[in-house]
């Protein structure tokens, strides 16, 4: 019998050898994927991890994972979901595996699903308490997925470092308005945010098209933001329907003299067709469409049955309501210009007490420009200059240090130009506008998409008590599409703009148009179309730009 043992024993333990080291490694079928996506308040599902599964036919169920949140105040947290997507890698809600409300730094979120062969998608996301200080972060990590019953430890495909909070504004259907576009932000001098956009309330399409200009308030910062007001609405002027009296493509100004804040819109009255020719008994019922910028659909002129209308509104009670709106087409557009428009965004008060919108419109070749439009009374009467450049249209401007006017521009070329040259058209003046000189960065500085930027002037006091300007950027980084919603910093006036100090605030899809504010001298906001919601805000402190 011992010789029988001996004989059978290398056998057995050759057998357990062998089983050992053909035993499957899963963490190799499994990965982590974290999206640079902002975690909103106001926004019931925040997408955070995606954990990838390929399944070779030796996985029956995934039953849950292990969350670690790090340096996250989990107090923040209202609740972490756990959803199936299927085989679809897209970000979806339609099957819930399973939720937790009670959130402690390790968290156990359990929810079973049978596995396919081949990709599996699993989402953790969650929604965010009121209470949130929206400049702090989302810090988390997966400590293990749980696979039939065994717990698998799993690497990251990719690592933000944290992803940034912030608020869900406005947001599709919000108040029953389908679409909310287009943002401007400014503060106010009794420390007030403005937000304006777009209420395009019955579809995303641009002018024309039955939309308002909408306005937020926030006083604490970013925070909270009070119920959305009604800037400018043409209501059915003129007997047509609502959907043919649309205003869109606002801008915001703070008076730093007075503390009066302007809003600019464009109003289209009707419909001018592609013949460049009026609209007649358009009804409830019409479907004629046109846009400004669209073949003959604003023409010369001044009357509303010719051309877009430049409407501005005024507020003296910090935004709370907004005048009855004058029209200065007829004071500032030439008349043979095809189209003067104001160019999203905020103006700038400059030091001198001149208030400058950017502004933009068509030739009377019906060329696309941008140039300014200034007031140096208050606001009582407006100029517009001369025309800074050619086949642009969106821009804002900056005052620089030597007082110069900076006018950074969206340049309809760069929709063909994806090489070197590819960049946002840059001039600058120091004759508000009656001549122009192009800037040595121009085409090549700050690639686009083709898209609405900001930029912005920010002042605060460094370590050594002086006073410090920097010059603020935010657009789509990429060359080709509205994604990569990215914050740059110049601290040489628009010379450069380190890419060491880039800060990218949305890696995902979106509208891609922003504006940014300084809401105090240690925080910088900004407003923006991002892929979480129509209008995002976030705030920034100045020492995570500056660091």
């Amino acid at each position: 019998m011992k010789l029988r043992k001996s004989l059978y024993q290398p056998i057995l333990l050759l057998f357990i050898c062998i089983s050992c080291s053909t035993k499957k490694d899963f963490s190799e079928l499994v990965s982590i994927r974290e999206f640079n996506y902002p975690v909103l308040k106001g926004k019931k599902d925040n997408p955070l991890v995606r954990i990838d599964i390929v399944n070779d036919s030796t996985l029956q169920y995934f039953q849950g994972l292990q969350i670690n949140w790090g340096e996250t105040n989990t107090d923040y947290l209202k609740s972490v979901h756990i959803y199936s997507s299927g085989k679809d890698s897209l970000f979806s809600t339609k099957e819930e595996l399973g939720m937790i409300e009670s959130i402690s730094t390790c968290s156990v979120l359990n929810g079973e699903k049978q596995l396919s062969k081949g990709n599996n998608y699993f989402w953790i996301s969650c929604e965010l308490a009121d209470h949130i200080d929206i400049k702090d972060f989302i810090d988390i990590s997966i400590d293990y997925v749980l696979l039939d019953g065994e717990k698998i430890n799993v690497a990251k495909k990719t690592s933000p470092d944290k992803l940034r909070m912030g608020v869900a504004v406005r947001q599709h259907m919000q108040d029953n308005v389908h679409t909310y576009r287009i943002p401007g932000l400014a503060t106010s001098n009794n420390g007030t945010l403005l937000a304006i956009y777009d209420v395009r309330r019955e579809s995303g399409r641009d002018l024309q098209g039955h939309m308002d200009i909408g306005v937020s308030r926030s006083t604490d910062g970013g925070n909270t933001w009070e119920p959305m007001r009604i800037a400018l609405d043409m209501g059915e002027w003129g007997d047509l329907p609502e959907k043919f009296n649309g205003v869109s493509d606002a801008n915001i100004l703070v008076d730093r003299n007075t503390g009066d804040i302007y809003i600019a819109g464009l109003w289209m009255h009707g419909v001018i067709n592609s013949d460049g020719t009026w609209v007649n008994n358009l009804t409830e019922e019409s479907k004629e469409w046109n846009h400004q910028w669209r073949n003959k659909g604003s023409q010369p002129g001044f009357g509303v049955k010719q051309t877009s209308q430049f409407l501005l509104t005024k507020s003296t009670d910090d935004g709370q309501s907004w005048s009855e709106p004058i029209n200065l087409t007829r004071m500032c557009k030439k008349e043979e210009w095809w189209l003067w428009a104001p160019a999203p965004g905020h103006g700038i008060t400059l030091e001198d007490g001149t208030l400058v919108f950017p502004t933009q419109g068509r030739d009377e070749k019906g060329q696309a420009f941008s140039n300014i439009t200034y007031s140096k009374d208050g606001g009582i009467t407006w100029t517009t200059s001369e025309i800074a450049y050619h086949n642009t249209t969106e821009c804002m401007v900056v005052e620089l240090s030597d007082g110069r006017l900076m006018l950074n521009m969206r340049d309809n070329r760069n929709r063909k130009n994806k090489g070197e040259t590819n960049g946002r058209a840059i001039a600058t003046t120091s004759d508000l506008g009656k001549t122009w000189t192009e800037h040595e960065t121009s085409h090549g500085a700050l690639i686009e998409p083709v898209c609405m930027a900001s930029i912005h002037k920010h002042t605060y006091t460094a370590q050594n008590g002086q006073a410090k300007s920097i010059l603020l950027f935010s657009n789509p980084n990429s060359k080709f599409n509205r994604h990569k919603q990215t914050i740059k910093v110049s601290f040489d006036e628009g010379q450069t703009w380190p890419e060491e100090y880039w800060i990218e605030l949305d890696e995902g899809k979106g509208a891609g148009y922003s504006c940014l504010t300084s809401i105090d001298e240690n925080t910088i906001g900004i407003l923006y179309e991002g892929s979480q919601a129509q209008m995002t805000f976030q705030a920034i402190d100045i020492k995570n730009i500056l660091q």
